[in-house]
């Protein structure tokens, strides 16, 4: 479980192919405090610690066929950073939203704008998820926990402040790059109970 609180940006050392998928290589600051087996979310998606190397300050990560289908892991290149978050603790405080890690789907960035000391960020909205948003709801990009200031039919819009844009990977934000997105979680078991 996490809070869509980033906690460090991390950067892609490396992708490599293997055969059941890839094998994600990233350079994060907190490399000696992780354990084989840990999960740490990487731009929103749970993943496993599979391998650290102290020495070169990595982890890796194992990625099944089914996350490259589901995420945009597999966009990733060396030197591309990602935003990293370790599994919340009990007792911690929860600043963002229950985030599960099970990224729903990707979608694009639409616009990417400065307005004043603002970003204006509008991300397509797949048909088939807009049951799940609502207006000043919450909803996990790239595993950052953010509240929808606009709705349409097709698309959603956030406005992100300077210190977001700073610590997590929407500097390098623009449109028609991809983008991972959990849907609240709440909204998707509450649409289970009534369907029964």
């Amino acid at each position: 479980m996490f809070t869509g609180i980033v906690e460090a940006r991390g950067e892609v050392a490396a992708l490599e192919p293997v055969e059941t998928g890839a094998r994600l290589v990233v350079r994060l600051p907190f490399a000696d405090e992780l354990a084989i087996g840990e999960s740490v979310a990487v731009n929103g998606a749970c993943l496993t610690v599979t391998v650290i190397d102290l020495a070169e300050g990595t982890a890796a990560f194992d990625l099944l066929a089914e996350t490259l289908r589901v995420t945009d892991l597999g966009d990733l290149k060396a030197g591309d950073f990602v935003n990293l978050e370790r599994a919340l603790a009990v007792g911690d405080r929860l600043s963002g939203h229950f985030v599960q890690g099970h990224v729903d789907c990707v979608s694009e960035i639409l616009a990417w704008e400065a307005v004043g000391q603002d970003h204006r960020l509008e991300i397509a909205l797949p048909s088939e998820f807009a049951r799940y948003v609502i207006r000043k709801g919450s909803i996990c990009v790239d595993g950052i926990s953010l509240t929808v200031a606009e709705l349409e039919n097709d698309r959603f819009t956030l406005w992100i402040i300077p210190h977001t844009a700073e610590v997590t990977n929407l500097g390098s934000a623009a449109a028609g790059k991809r983008v991972n997105l959990e849907f609240d979680m709440l909204a998707k078991y509450l649409e289970r109970l009534q369907s029964e």
